[in-house]
């Protein structure tokens, strides 16, 4: 039965779409297949790995029929990427999924659509094998309800994501906090020695939710959607978010647990303040990160009337120094930080030139935006020269 005939990029774009999520390795087989929907001349794409799941449609279908198969992800694209620009037939012949172009010939395995997993936007868990297609819960769990341009919602994501843990034994902070509310939206994501702020408050949604979105479903996100004003439309349903944007449907799983009171966090009414271009201090920082300990990356800041000093050194006795002119007054102060953590938050703004304000030696930096509150940057201090990581942010777990 002859299910798809299109341009190979035609069936190849939908599918790289939904393969970003599927696991190349798993304990059930299933899961690293796609899941095929074929009705006529719409066909829809669905990949999962049980806590994400994204469907996609494209009107590539043959005949009038309607059929339904899973097949490996990965040997379909490898297939589709190394043939050339040419029209492409696949057909399913019992549990083999046949693709067909004027010289070339595949059979590969498929396995059950019955058995493919497809979760269900405001179920507890997965809908389970034989479900319906995805989307089609019950919205009686709806907590928030916006829709945003795609390029507001990159955004938000793309200004705090680098600051999300990774892999670490408080689960939630695997992850990224977003707050809809009527009164705006706000992203924040914390590893315990640093958080990222980022807020609009033109954003407006039906609705208030705390919504911890996990570090996969944010990356997957930042990949899927566009710079543009296309809209998106997401819902916090029970345990899980679902996001719409163009032939795209998004359902995530939620993580639990209780998120640290950021506001907390957040300084405020410090004296010690300068402005800053931001590829000038960037580029000292990252020269001076050569010569910083492997291990800890420390660099010492030197503020004091008129510049500021940026110092680092290693185990082999090796030093760097750098001195940016700055216009500041007041009380001079040496200050410790992760290089690292400077570079990753300089390397995500994109604005021509960045605030820092201090309390103490032993107090957390604020970097924000000139003029701008809507983005807020809080790091904690290092003790440089001695073995102590970065403190932890006040009110952090």
């Amino acid at each position: 039965m002859q299910i798809i005939h299109a341009p190979r990029d035609a069936i190849l774009k939908p599918l790289q779409t939904v393969a970003g999520i599927i696991e190349k390795r798993h304990t059930q087989p299933i899961l690293a297949n796609v899941l095929i929907r074929q009705q006529g001349e719409a066909v829809t794409f669905t990949g999962t790995d049980m806590e994400i799941q994204v469907r996609t449609q494209a009107s590539i279908g043959a005949g009038s029929g309607s059929t339904a198969t899973t097949v490996s992800a990965k040997k379909l694209i490898d297939i589709l990427r190394a043939l050339p620009d040419t029209d492409v037939t696949i057909e399913l012949n019992g549990n083999k999924l046949n693709l067909k172009t004027t010289r070339s010939r595949f059979a590969l395995q498929t396995l059950p659509s019955e058995d493919f997993p497809v979760m269900k936007a405001g179920a507890t868990d997965s809908a389970g094998p034989g479900s319906g297609s995805a989307g089609d819960g019950s919205t009686a769990d709806l907590r928030a309800d916006v829709t945003l341009s795609q390029k507001k919602l990159r955004h938000l994501l793309q200004m705090v994501h680098f600051a999300m843990a990774q892999q670490d034994i408080r689960f939630y902070l695997n992850g990224l906090l977003l707050v809809l509310s009527p009164a705006g939206m706000r992203a924040v994501a914390t590893e315990g020695h640093r958080l990222a702020f980022c807020e609009d408050v033109e954003i407006h949604a039906a609705g208030q939710a705390d919504a911890i979105l996990p570090r996969k479903s944010v990356l997957e996100l930042l990949r899927l959607l566009g710079d543009s004003d296309e809209p998106v439309r997401m819902e916090i349903i029970g345990t899980q978010v679902r996001l719409r944007f163009g032939d795209i449907e998004f359902i995530s799983k939620l993580l639990e647990g209780k998120f640290p009171d950021y506001q907390r966090v957040i300084p405020k009414g410090y004296q010690k303040v300068i402005e800053l271009e931001r590829e000038t201090l960037a580029q000292a920082l990252q020269r001076a990160s050569i010569l910083s300990n492997e291990k800890f990356r420390g660099v010492r800041l030197g503020l004091a009337p008129g510049r500021l000093g940026i110092q680092s050194s290693n185990t082999e006795q090796e030093e760097a120094s750098e001195e940016i002119d700055i216009d500041y007054g007041g009380a001079p102060l040496d200050i410790g930080f992760n290089v690292s953590y400077l570079l990753d938050v300089l390397g995500t703004l994109k604005t021509d030139r960045v605030t820092m304000a201090f309390g103490d030696a032993t107090s957390s930096a604020l970097l924000t935006l000139p003029g701008d509150e809507s983005f807020r940057y809080v790091l904690m201090p290092m003790r440089i020269g001695g073995p102590d990581p970065p403190a932890r942010l006040r009110g952090s777990p």
